[in-house]
């Protein structure tokens, strides 16, 4: 039987997601953590604050001053919403559009690249395998927490 946890920590790495900064982009050293906010940001049409923290399954502090870096950063605006002020909508910025469209084309040239060592029937079973596996992790009462010990 193959070590699950070892491929998965070898998948983590090459990704990029221990890294400090998964991008540099006009000028800004952009985070994982930042380039997951600034995807859903992209993805949803203007979000509230905690819809974004609950789709990425962080707690709205630690969210909150990764929003504040990105609207320090020129990258994403913080918009009270007119119908209820204690909720803030968010929403990329031009800047912030053209960082989050270059890390996106640069992600899928990574993966498509990737893929091309692979032939269709691998890359087939590869993306249905991801997607079973992100169904089942779904389902776990341990999904997106940290792990406790």
């Amino acid at each position: 039987m193959e070590n699950t946890r070892e491929l998965f920590q070898n998948m983590t790495r090459r990704l990029g997601l221990l890294n400090k900064n998964c991008c540099t982009v006009g000028g800004h050293d952009i985070s994982p953590v930042q380039n997951h906010i600034l995807y859903e940001i992209d993805r949803q049409h203007k979000p509230s604050m905690q819809q974004i923290a609950e789709t990425l399954g962080t707690d709205i502090t630690t969210f909150s001053r990764q929003v504040q870096s990105l609207t320090k950063m020129n990258l994403v605006e913080k918009t009270p919403d007119p119908s209820d002020r204690r909720v803030y909508t968010l929403s990329l910025t031009v800047e912030g559009k053209y960082v989050a469209t270059t890390i996106d084309t640069q992600m899928n040239d990574y993966l498509n690249e990737v893929f091309s060592y692979l032939t269709d029937f691998e890359r087939e079973t590869v993306i249905r395998s991801v997607k079973l596996f992100n169904d089942a992790m779904a389902q776990s009462s341990k999904c997106c927490f940290p792990v406790k010990g």
